[in-house]
Formats: structure tokens, C-alpha cells, sequence
């Protein structure tokens, strides 16, 4: 029997050649799998404390790929490499690599220049990731620690709290989430911002 996956609202669902990229193959529930990709999780930020981390190093297609990799490397065959279909979120998967390309050096730009505050080149930085949709699944969560990386070892800021719950799963928390998202999307960054420091 293959996986089931639950989708809930604002997740991406895994066409059937991804699903086969499961490495554990003793997973057969949603709730299985979220243990396992917590656990993998969890170890991807021991290894970013543990790991020297640069701006220069950070704002990086490889740091990208890398992070995402420790992340769910041990859950996903796939992990670490841009995804090569088409979801229902995200560009064309041929143009992430350009547009990924784009939000790097538009992020360096307004952190040279102090274009906006860090919190807000962090999120918007966030958004911006999380819309290209770079990886097959697992963007959201990868999106939000990547604008914690850039919180604490860019700008030497506390890392955000965004809400101090676990957003993947189907609440209020995550109702919100996602509406800050889209009102994002509608070119309003601060619901967002709000969001992430609550």
C-alpha cells in the first residue's frame, strides 16, 4: 500500500513519482511522516548553531539546496533539489533557478543599502522563497528558517517566534498564517511581519 497524504489547505500534494522518493519506507500516515520530518528537522538546526554561517554563505543558491537537504535529507530522496513539476503554487518550475537567482540579489541590494528594516528583508525575503516554491514539498517550513538564519546570523537579531506553535498543522494558527501569506501576495508585507513575531 502506497503512502496517503492529507493535504491541508495551502500544502502542496506530491505527484506519485515524488511520493516514491520516501526513504523510510515503514511510513504509511501523515502523522508518521510529520515525525519524521520534525525529527530531521530538529537536526538541520543543531547543524545551522554548529555551522559558521556568513551572509555571503547564506544568500546562496548551494546554501539553499543545503539547507533544505539537512532538513529532510533523511526522510526524502529528493531533498535539496529543485522540484521538475508543476504544483499548484509557484512558478514555472523551469524558472526557479532565474528567480531564485533574482531574490538573492535583490535581498543583498537592501541589506547593503538599508532598504527596509531587517525583520522586513527577512520576511520579505521569506515570501518571496516560499512563493518560487524551489523544492517539491517542505517549503513553508524551509522558508521560515531561512528568515531565522538571516535574523540571527545576518543582522544578529532574536530569531521569530511565529506564533511559538507548529504552523504545518491544521488550526487557527495556521488559518492565519496563511492569510498573511496572501495578503503578501497582494503586495502587504506587515500582516506578515506581525505574524512571524508574534
Amino acid at each position: 500500500m502506497g503512502l496517503e497524504l492529507q493535504y491541508k489547505d495551502g500544502q502542496t500534494p506530491l505527484d506519485e513519482e515524488e511520493k516514491e522518493g520516501l526513504k523510510i519506507k515503514s511510513i504509511s500516515t501523515q502523522g508518521e511522516l510529520d515525525e519524521f520530518e520534525q525529527l530531521n528537522i530538529e537536526k538541520s538546526i543543531e547543524w545551522t548553531i554548529r555551522t559558521k554561517l556568513s551572509p555571503e554563505r547564506i544568500l546562496t543558491e548551494k546554501f539553499i539546496k543545503d539547507l533544505h537537504k539537512k532538513m529532510y535529507g533523511d526522510v526524502w530522496k529528493w531533498a535539496g533539489q529543485f522540484r521538475r513539476t508543476e504544483k499548484n503554487i509557484g512558478i514555472a518550475w523551469t524558472q526557479i533557478g532565474i528567480e531564485l537567482k533574482n531574490l538573492l540579489d535583490d535581498t543583498k541590494y537592501w541589506i547593503k543599502n538599508n532598504t527596509y528594516l531587517p525583520e522586513e528583508i527577512a520576511i520579505r525575503f521569506k515570501h518571496r522563497l516560499v512563493s518560487i516554491h524551489c523544492f517539491p514539498n517542505g517549503n513553508g517550513r524551509h522558508s521560515r528558517m531561512m528568515a531565522d538564519i538571516m535574523m540571527e546570523s545576518i543582522f544578529g537579531n532574536e530569531i521569530f517566534s511565529w506564533h511559538q506553535s507548529n504552523v504545518v498543522k491544521a488550526n487557527e494558527t495556521r488559518k492565519q498564517y496563511i492569510k498573511a501569506l496572501k495578503e503578501a501576495d497582494n503586495g502587504n508585507i506587515n500582516p506578515l511581519i506581525e505574524f512571524a513575531k508574534n
